[in-house]
């Protein structure tokens, strides 16, 4: 291989392209599963960490931690992107996934506030601030990754793939505390069995450790060591591009957010399920999201991004009103699968394409580095907060306020797409009618 050219893959060769994208999306899964898990946790775990008290102000206390790592996103979307635009795609998801490792592995083993007081707490944060990074890193090298990999052809069908290890973390997660609380009590979890799903996901980080380690590279030394690459000065030497994932994000995020994550409080605080109903009811439309993705990647290679993100803003802008108004008044299962699904749908023609639509945005040099900061930003200030902005407008009275709020940002996300063209045929990485490239 010469110096100064990525590792190829014939372009033909199915099963290596197939292994790289398995690879590239297993760290995915394993990251949001380490990062969801805590959340699933933080029940049983919050009073080993925090001065035995007030329930409400432990979980409180496990929920600000939780926070922070949202907030840890942006740097590490940085760090990450920088790394990966200056030193190669590669490196920049093994030592993510390797600090997600650790954080997971520290949560696993760290010693309880009546062992060690305060620095029990501290090293939680410690641990989440590690996470936070790593995850912030991961979406956009995963992403980049998985779009230069793929061809042109089938780029949205197999990119796609990243949103399906994303949603499949969840549900693993999810699954995983399903198990744990059929085969210990309730005390028992909370003495000592909360620790297993860290333990778990440590496990699995090596393993999409041991995957990616296999990757090809796919940009060239000459990028990596051209002037400005991965730094934010030439980053912002391409400010729409940089705008307008910032801008889809901030519509994307919400709605993923508000029918993945929050809905289960949604539905348990507005619609009166039990949490048990809740919980098999997400499981099942979690589930039929996940097998979306590549379809609606599919169809975008036919009909192109930018119809897709259209869709993906006019329908959520439309619908997410009478939608969530609807829902908040279901009573059977049956009506509230349907509804969220119908809605997921909907941000399907987003999620799927999210990667490979900003990937295609920039340049070899800073491709990175802008997908990684400029979603990281975005969901950390609308994503990342949907949850809180929704509880906050239900306790004033006004929560069909929250409704209207995610429209309104569907409509940021929406005129995000109209400002662009069709990446797929005019963004910086080769369209289908192109000569077929080696990655």
């Amino acid at each position: 291989m010469a110096p100064d050219t990525a590792a190829p893959v014939d372009p033909h060769d199915t099963r290596k392209r197939v292994m790289a994208i398995v690879g590239g999306s297993s760290g995915n899964l394993v990251e949001w599963y380490d990062f969801y898990v805590y959340a699933a946790t933080a029940l049983y775990f919050a009073p080993a960490f925090f001065p035995k008290g007030d329930p409400t102000a432990q979980l409180l206390s496990t929920a600000a931690i939780f926070a922070v790592g949202f907030l840890m996103r942006p740097v590490g979307g940085w760090l990450f992107g920088r790394i990966a635009d200056r030193s190669g795609r590669k490196a920049s998801m093994v030592i993510s996934v390797l600090m997600m490792c650790f954080g997971s592995l520290m949560i696993a083993v760290l010693p309880t506030y009546d062992s060690i007081g305060v620095a029990a707490p501290v090293l939680l944060l410690v641990a989440r601030l590690l996470q936070g990074l790593s995850v912030g890193g991961e979406y956009g090298t995963s992403a980049t990754y998985m779009s230069e990999v793929a061809t042109a052809r089938h780029r949205g069908f197999f990119s796609s793939f990243q949103y399906v290890t994303l949603i499949g973390g969840q549900l693993l997660a999810l699954l995983v505390v399903v198990v744990l609380q059929a085969v210990y009590t309730g005390d028992e979890i909370r003495a000592w069995a909360w620790r297993i799903p860290f333990f778990i996901g440590a496990g699995t980080a090596v393993i999409a450790l041991f995957l990616r380690r296999a990757l090809h590279e796919t940009t060239t030394a000459k990028d990596r060591a051209s002037e400005g690459a991965g730094t934010i000065s030439l980053l912002l030497a391409h400010p729409k591009p940089l705008l307008q994932v910032i801008g889809l994000t901030a519509g994307g995020s919400l709605a993923f957010y508000t029918y993945t994550t929050y809905m289960q409080k949604f539905l348990v605080n507005s619609a009166g399920f039990s949490v048990e109903r809740a919980s098999i009811t997400m499981t099942a439309v979690l589930f039929c999201y996940m097998c979306l993705q590549p379809l609606l990647g599919a169809l975008s290679d036919r009909i192109g991004r930018r119809a897709c993100l259209l869709v993906f803003g006019v329908g959520t802008a439309v619908m997410t009103v009478p939608l969530l108004t609807v829902l908040g008044g279901v009573t059977t299962s049956g009506a509230a699968f349907a509804l969220i699904l119908a809605a997921l749908f909907i941000v399907s023609f987003y999620t799927s394409i999210s990667g490979v639509v900003k990937a295609e945005l920039f340049p070899p040099q800073i491709r990175a580095l802008g997908v990684g900061l400029g979603y990281a930003i975005s969901n950390s200030l609308f994503g990342g907060t949907a949850e809180y902005v929704a509880l906050q407008l239900k306790s004033w009275g006004v929560e069909h306020y929250f409704f209207w709020y995610v429209s309104a940002f569907a409509v940021i996300s929406l005129v995000s797409a109209f400002s662009m063209k069709d990446t797929r045929l005019h963004g910086h990485l080769d369209h289908p009618d192109a000569p077929a490239r080696r990655v």
